[in-house]
């Protein structure tokens, strides 16, 4: 099985207001089509790591490899593009635009990337309202969705670029029983269909136990 993301050694400190070692000697990897989830308490550096391993914080020590590339290091630019188009987000609030509709939502980081025709982008962005059966809320204003349907929309927008993992901050913090199991077998069927990875922060335990593999952390360290 290939392997998507690995993190060696990755330690981060915070210098301010004392100097702290938030992130302690982190090594793990996901395989490809691997629905991971990390559990722990608050403050123990899950959203830290989160931050790292999706290239958005590159204050750290250690080395982050996506799909067996060395990327730790590159510059803002390289890794805005790698972001783009390796890793789709899903975060516990959708932050869709509100006066775009469904449909231009979900095309935003496909014309960003700017790879292929807007017309190949509103296709394929039609393609992932279908295959999250809400292709009929196409042309409806974000704002007039109801919370399951944005977070399903956030979805969509996540896997536009066909990415080689998602990762989730919390992303049912804010959904029912019902809607975060929904996006739970959403996610489960992009992983067993598609071959996509996951990884996912979560404090929600039914989700956690229901995924591939949950990583325990604790006081920055990985702990299983």
């Amino acid at each position: 099985m290939s392997t998507v993301l690995e993190a060696k050694h990755i330690n981060k400190y915070f210098k301010k207001p004392v100097h702290f070692h938030v992130l302690k000697n982190i090594n793990f990897s996901v395989k490809k089509g691997e629905f991971a989830s990390i559990m722990g308490k608050s403050g123990c550096g899950k959203s830290t790591l989160l931050y790292i391993l999706s290239t958005m914080d590159t204050d750290y020590e250690g080395e982050l490899y996506l799909n067996n590339k060395l990327i730790s290091g590159q510059d803002r630019e390289h890794l805005s593009y790698l972001r783009n188009k390796h890793i789709g987000f899903v975060f516990q609030f959708h932050y869709l635009l509100s006066e775009f509709s469904v449909l231009e939502n979900v095309m935003l980081p496909a014309k960003k990337l700017g790879e292929k025709s807007l017309k190949e982008i509103e296709n394929d962005a039609m393609q992932k309202l279908k295959m999250l059966n809400i292709d009929h809320l196409a042309k409806k204003r974000a704002s007039r969705i109801s919370g399951g349907e944005k977070q399903r929309v956030a979805i969509a927008r996540a896997l536009i670029n066909d990415p080689s993992i998602i990762m989730g901050d919390e992303p049912t913090g804010n959904l029912d029983s019902h809607n975060a199991e929904n996006v739970f077998n959403i996610f489960k069927r992009l992983s067993d269909e598609q071959g996509l990875s996951l990884l996912i922060v979560t404090h929600d335990e039914d989700f956690a136990k229901k995924t591939d593999r949950i990583i325990q952390m604790g006081d920055g360290k990985i702990l299983l």
